[in-house]
């Protein structure tokens, strides 16, 4: 079985590859995932179809070029974090962002169970408003 480790930086990959039932495939089904409060999706979603629904096809279907690119990682047993940049342009305003982020993951049995965010959501507001 691939360590917490290699399974978040599988879920990066894929996600930059357009590949998202393998990010959904390292999800359990009870995941529970929160998008930083102020954000343009902030709030708790439960489940992989909701993360699908309410987080991953706002970001296909409103932005184009949209990246979470991690740079450095902190693996400690049942916890990894994700340090990185968020990147994008905003479809209905043609307005560009960057914003650094962390992302705390938290595994049982070789499946995400929990995930939260944390970045400037001013910063990542900003290209939403014309």
């Amino acid at each position: 079985m691939a360590s917490n480790l290699e399974q978040v930086r599988r879920v990066y990959a894929a996600f930059g590859a357009g590949d998202i039932p393998t990010v959904l495939g390292a999800f359990a089904p009870n995941i529970r995932w929160t998008e930083a409060e102020g954000g343009p999706y902030g709030g708790v979603f439960t489940g992989p179809q909701a993360i699908l629904e309410n987080v991953f096809m706002k970001l296909g279907g409103e932005w184009d070029g949209y990246a979470a690119v991690p740079a450095d990682f902190i693996a400690d047993g049942d916890r990894v974090v994700a340090l990185g940049e968020y990147s994008g342009t905003y479809k209905a305003t043609g307005k560009s962002f960057r914003a650094p982020f962390a992302h705390a993951w938290t595994f049982e049995d070789g499946k995400a169970v929990r995930f939260q965010q944390y970045t400037d959501t001013a910063i990542h507001q900003q290209p939403l408003r014309g």
